[in-house]
């Protein structure tokens, strides 16, 4: 058996594991635990490793089996396990794609509101060729891990004649991406508020993500002229982000949830 703890930022749930249950079995894990008919369910399980010198890593690894850089919502979600079970208020979270330090604001447990660092954006206009579809103007956004940004004006997201789903999907799985790439399509509201969905590399549409969030509102900033202050609002629910001008570090501040702890059998 396999001990567990699930939680969620705005309906993006992972399961977190420590480090040492998986016994190098991360992939085959990822996919049998994070099946939604036949298992726990989650989009991805982040693996906790606690270091001899007392430092934290993380290893995400999406529900088909594919290891990430790292989530923002899910590294969030292990600062509020954290937060719960040993009452640590920061922790800075070793990741592929970088430290993140988190800071618990609000403590409601079992729900948390946290502010991460989430690093210094990196934003390019780039137009790219999708079979079937033809010329598609966006950004392409590193945030830690990689991310195709679309404006669009549509009520329903859809862009080129396709739903946000249909062409994330062919975006996401791109050979211009041979790593494969986060894709969000990004409304401006005003100068203050984006509403965005999100097609996610290795687990498809989520109600959520932290860094989406962060490359939506990066893009935003950078080639629409909102402000550095901005609510972003996903399927999932809102979470803020603030880039100081000279491209400082980026923040975000969302939700965590915890929902539940357990043991996972037949494994």
């Amino acid at each position: 058996m396999i001990s567990f703890v699930k939680a969620h930022a705005c309906g993006n749930d992972f399961l977190i594991l420590e480090e040492e249950a998986a016994k190098r079995q991360h992939s085959a894990l990822a996919r049998k635990l994070c099946s939604r008919n036949t298992s726990i369910g989650a989009d991805g399980i982040e693996f906790l490793e606690r270091r001899p010198n007392g430092e934290f890593f993380l290893r995400l690894f999406n529900a088909d089996g594919s290891e990430a850089e790292l989530s923002g919502n899910g590294t969030r979600c292990v600062a509020a396990w954290l937060a719960s079970s040993e009452g640590l208020d920061e922790v800075t979270l070793g990741t592929h794609g970088g430290p993140r330090h988190c800071r618990v604001v609000e403590d409601a447990d079992p729900i948390y509101l946290i502010e991460s660092e989430m690093g210094i954006p990196r934003v390019m206009e780039r137009k790219i060729v999708v079979a079937g579809v033809g010329e598609v103007s966006g950004a392409m956004v590193n945030v830690g891990n990689p991310h195709f940004v679309l404006f669009v004006e549509t009520e329903d997201f859809s862009a080129h004649g396709l739903s946000w789903q249909a062409l994330g999907a062919q975006i996401s799985t791109s050979p211009l991406f041979p790593h494969g790439t986060n894709v969000e399509f990004v409304k401006v509201l005003s100068n203050d508020e984006i509403a965005f969905r999100i097609f996610e590399r290795g687990c498809g549409p989520t109600t959520s993500s932290g860094t989406g969030t962060c490359a939506s509102s990066s893009a935003a900033m950078a080639l629409r002229g909102v402000n550095r202050k901005l609510k972003a609002v996903a399927e999932g629910g809102a979470q803020r982000t603030v880039w100081p001008a000279n491209d400082q570090v980026m923040h975000l501040t969302g939700p965590a949830e915890i929902i539940c702890r357990g043991e996972a059998v037949g494994l």
